[in-house]
């Protein structure tokens, strides 16, 4: 499981993204439930996925935060990245971001495809 915390910070609103590989809807559950044995990511406001399973195909979970899921899964698709689940963690602040909230999704998977590149490097 690779997590970056505290990716970006907006208007009280705190981000977060996790992900790991994972074999189908199961292992994309398991790793949630893992993910939320931390309380803070338990009491998250949103905790946003999505996966591209080799044998199901594209999944996502918006998790109240809509429209955010389906950001994920095409940045998945265009990095060809599969059995890999990548979540989203919002932590609201008390103001609307409005299509900002889109933006700080990019980022977040951005930094996570990042991290997940020069950690491949490294081995």
């Amino acid at each position: 499981m690779l997590q970056i915390e505290d990716v970006l910070r907006d208007r009280g609103s705190r981000y977060a993204v996790t992900g790991g590989p994972v074999q189908g809807r199961a292992g994309a559950e398991a790793f949630l439930a893992e993910l939320k044995r931390a309380k803070k990511f338990a009491k998250a406001t949103h905790n946003t996925w999505a996966c591209v399973f080799s044998e199901a195909g594209p999944v996502k979970n918006d998790d109240g935060e809509a429209g955010a899921g389906a950001v994920i899964l095409k940045m998945l698709e265009r990095a060809a990245l599969v059995d890999h689940i990548v979540v989203v963690t919002r932590w609201y602040g008390g103001v609307h971001l409005g299509g900002d909230r889109f933006a700080h999704v990019v980022t977040c998977t951005r930094a996570y495809l990042e991290a997940l590149q020069k950690q491949a490097a490294k081995a």
